[in-house]
């Protein structure tokens, strides 16, 4: 059996067999329902997440820098959305009946994603002459020769640069070394399967608008108002997320690498299916909560016989086409956030310089945009997860009982072990005043997630005659992003709402989101400056690969653990901007502070945030 799936089933064992006692034990049956909905619509994100590279640079044969963009576009866009469906749940649908649309919506796209369509051919052009580039196998287990005269040759760098056909014969119809510039490789896409991956993601994203937003706040409507049971409840709940993100990465992961493409993304499917059912069959536990905040409205016809809600659904559907057409465009997604961002800056200069009438609110204004910003790099460096270093662990990673795509379940691995410890002390420094302001934690936290490429590029005199580094190096780095994360986790959207002036808060609720989306663009624009160059989805030049990606983790690592220590000064000097917004005896908590998955905590609706700042 799979390594991972060991450690997995261990892992699952120790820390799930608690948890499910206790929610059966202590908890609303409803969230039951709610864990088990999450945990399946995380396991269909990140089991599409963790294939998904491999699936543009090897099935559909884009190059690096093209495949990391795309992944920058779909993940940007992802996290954007998610205001437009908060805003229509808070308004009109109320938040189950946007949960469930959202789960048909993300449950369509993951099978249309098991479309694969043909895979992308490849030929290789020499004077006149086209050479078919022929390949089988997935990930790392990937192998690609150049088919001459009916036969199969190896091939890679030559010494002098271009390309060197190995064992070719004297006789052969080209040389066997080709210098660059003097062949050219044409890619032929199916045009039905591209078509088909544009569609499932976009299908994807506006399902995850609609529903991300909205689940986590029936967990709080499940418990009254000062119900004891209710920070526990959110652990338990956001435990859910984190094993439905660790065995996505390990299942998912394991099925495209061994049985196809199909099986991978069929799987997330499934999942999403599964979580789908489970909300629906579950509606009588929720205690008639998430309902319409006005059903007459919802239920009166707006349009002939088609009522607001159906309205609601036929817009939301239409909507997939302008995504589509968004989604394959990056540069226009580029402009977009662009512009929005310098908007969005000059609008809060406005209101730190003319809205804010005391000194006290432009300080925690000012503050709010800091911890934004900080937000932006950690996860510009935290999100290469999907695409660098991906690729990273197929190309140059001496992997041991685990495939590259698997590698993708340590984030969550470790979370599932350093969240209760990571918990109990931040609970413990609270207790004694002493838990570190959010600047501090902010700048300790991209201390580690620089510290963490600082690893890798620390372990290159490892690599071996392969250029492949021992695996150890990708799991420490993966550890330290992790604990990077979790002194993150304290400090997310709750806390820009508490910051911000009472007449801005929905607006810096879009801006974070929009830092969200930021971020996922950045990250694939950087991830494509570690790509190198590849025939038939393989690496011709596994040394050139290495020094590739070496090169832009000790850029990031520099960055990361630079601007961290900057962080870290600059809390000296700011940590009192936020005038006592997070003293208990202020400012009750709303919610539990519990480290989850890639910045979860940030993904909850604006009507949540919203009392988050009123009470």
């Amino acid at each position: 059996m799979n390594l991972i799936v060991l450690i997995g089933i261990a892992i699952t064992l120790v820390t799930g067999l608690p948890v499910l006692m206790q929610m059966l034990k202590n908890h609303p049956r409803g969230l039951m329902v709610l864990f088990f909905a999450e945990m399946w619509e995380r396991f269909s994100y990140y089991g599409m997440r963790s294939i998904l590279i491999f699936y543009l640079t090897q099935h559909l044969l884009f190059d690096d820098e093209t495949a990391s963009a795309q992944y920058g576009s779909y993940t940007s866009l992802v996290y954007l959305l998610p205001l437009l469906g908060g805003m229509l749940a808070d308004r009109y649908l109320g938040t189950r009946k946007a949960v469930a649309f959202g789960a048909l919506l993300l449950v369509a796209g993951h099978i249309t994603m098991a479309v694969e369509g043909a895979p992308a051919q490849q030929t290789l052009t020499y004077a006149g002459q086209s050479y078919q580039v022929a390949s089988e196998g997935r990930m790392e287990e990937r192998q690609v020769r150049l088919i001459v005269a009916g036969k199969p040759y190896e091939f890679g760098p030559a010494a002098n640069g271009g390309l060197e056909i190995k064992n070719l014969p004297a006789d052969a119809p080209l040389p066997a070394v080709l210098p660059d510039g003097q062949y050219q490789l044409v890619n032929k896409v199916d045009p039905f399967g591209e078509n088909a991956f544009y569609l499932a993601v976009s299908l994807i994203i506006m399902g995850v608008g609609f529903l991300k937003p909205n689940i986590s706040t029936i967990v709080g409507q499940l418990y009254p108002q000062g119900d004891p049971r209710r920070d526990s409840g959110f652990t338990l709940y956001y435990y859910g997320i984190n094993l439905g993100a660790f065995w996505a990465s390990v299942l998912c992961g394991l099925l495209g690498a061994t049985y196809g493409w199909w099986a991978g993304f069929g799987l997330a499917g499934v999942g999403m299916a599964a979580g789908w059912v489970v909300f629906v069959l579950g509606k009588k536990h929720l205690q008639g909560k998430g309902e319409p905040p006005d059903p007459a409205l919802l239920a009166k016809p707006v349009v002939g016989p088609i009522n607001r809600e159906w309205l609601i659904y036929g817009l939301g559907l239409v909507g997939v086409l302008p995504v589509w057409w968004l989604v394959q465009r990056n540069a226009v997604v580029g402009q977009a956030l662009t512009w929005s961002s310098i908007l969005a800056f000059l609008f809060i200069a406005y209101v730190v310089a003319v809205v804010c009438k005391t000194w006290v609110e432009r300080q925690r204004m000012m503050l709010a945009v800091v911890l934004i910003l900080g937000a932006v790099v950690f996860f510009t460096l935290f999100e290469q997860a999907g695409t660098s270093l991906n690729l990273f662990a197929a190309r140059n990673v001496a992997l041991v009982g685990v495939s590259a795509a698997q590698t993708q379940s340590f984030n969550a691995g470790w979370i599932l072990i350093f969240a209760p410890i990571f918990a109990a002390m931040w609970a413990w420094l609270a207790a004694r005043k002493r838990d570190p302001d959010p600047t501090l934690k902010f700048g300790l936290g991209l201390l580690q997630v620089g510290l963490g490429f600082m690893v890798v590029v620390w372990g290159a005199g490892f690599a071996d005659e392969n250029y492949r580094l021992p695996m150890i190096f990708l799991a420490l780095l993966y550890m330290f992003h992790t604990t990077g994360e979790l002194f993150l986790s304290p400090v997310g959207l709750s806390e820009i709402t508490k910051l911000s002036l009472a007449k801005v808060v929905s607006f810096m609720m879009a801006v974070w989101f929009l830092a969200s989306s930021i971020a996922q663009y950045v990250g694939g624009w950087i991830a494509g400056m570690a790509g190198t160059h590849t025939v038939g989805g393989q690496v011709t030049d596994p040394a050139a690969s290495l020094a590739a990606s070496l090169k832009v983790f000790n850029m990031l690592g520099l960055w990361g653990m630079g601007i961290g220590a900057g962080f870290v000064v600059l809390s000296f000097f700011i940590k009192g901007w936020a005038h006592g917004v997070n003293d208990p005896a202020n400012h009750p908590q709303p919610e539990p502070i519990a480290p989850v998955l890639d910045g979860e905590r940030q993904a909850v609706s604006p009507a949540a945030v919203r009392n988050d700042a009123a009470s």
